[in-house]
């Protein structure tokens, strides 16, 4: 594998785009560039969540200063989730059973690009033991695959009603960022290693996660884009499954 490929450069670059319009770091579409590549798990988790943390970094900044954000819906969430993510994070799967349950991720994370969610949902009241509940799942299994967890998180809170899209972004970004630093802070417990174009993928996902966080608190994101990432997850996730 070659980490200064053109084309490689340019998926982590679209990736950071689409997903941080959502308020998301990306971590699954950066696994899913590296499944395409066969690239080992034990660079590919930190790797990801390396760029992740970044990027969320970003789309927090970008989705909290306009006001899409809830300290009172992320503090239960996150209090169950970041030392979960620490666990899940030193725990090494046996490849077969990484390559699995990132493949169910991925395909989870494809739904969740696809779903355009309604803006006018009326708002109910959540509860804070399912939160810590949800939180702690969450954060286990972000930290096993390398991911921050902003594709379970979100899609929950909207189908549960407990918010509205754009705040759902702002809270799965700061979400995604708290989990990301603690899985990678428990990956390092083990031996790991960083892609070795990790550098220039951070400046290019940067450069991306400025520009569609930007549109995604801004404006709509474009749930065309979006749904063309979701295949290309999809065929990812086949890949790691069946091949």
């Amino acid at each position: 594998m070659d980490p200064f490929e053109p084309l490689i450069i340019a998926a982590i670059f679209l990736v950071a785009v689409l997903y941080s319009s959502v308020g998301h770091g990306g971590g699954s579409g950066y696994l899913a560039v590296m499944a395409f590549l066969s690239v080992a798990p034990n660079i590919t988790k930190p790797t990801a969540l390396a760029l992740n943390i970044f990027v969320a970094g970003i789309a927090t900044v970008q989705f909290c200063r306009r006001g899409h954000f809830s300290w009172k819906l992320f503090i239960p969430f996150a209090a169950a989730s970041i030392p979960l993510a620490f666990v899940g994070g030193m725990i090494n799967l046996p490849v077969e059973y990484y390559k699995l349950v990132l493949g169910i991720a991925l395909m989870l994370a494809a739904v969740r690009l696809a779903w355009n969610f309604s803006q006018t949902r009326e708002i109910i009241e959540f509860k804070w033991f399912p939160a810590l509940f949800i939180g702690a799942v969450i954060g286990l299994t972000s930290g096993l695959i390398g991911i921050g967890g902003g594709i379970f998180l979100t899609p929950i809170l909207l189908l549960a009603g407990w918010t509205n899209p754009k705040t759902a972004a702002g809270v799965s970004a700061l979400f995604i960022l708290v989990n990301s630093i603690s899985a990678l802070i428990g990956n390092y417990q083990n031996a790991v290693e960083l892609s070795p174009g990790v550098a220039v993928w951070i400046f290019v996902a940067v450069i991306g996660g400025i520009i569609g966080s930007t549109l995604g608190s801004k404006y709509f994101a474009s749930v065309t884009l979006r749904r063309a990432l979701a295949v290309v997850l999809v065929i990812a996730g086949l890949k790691l499954l069946f091949v």
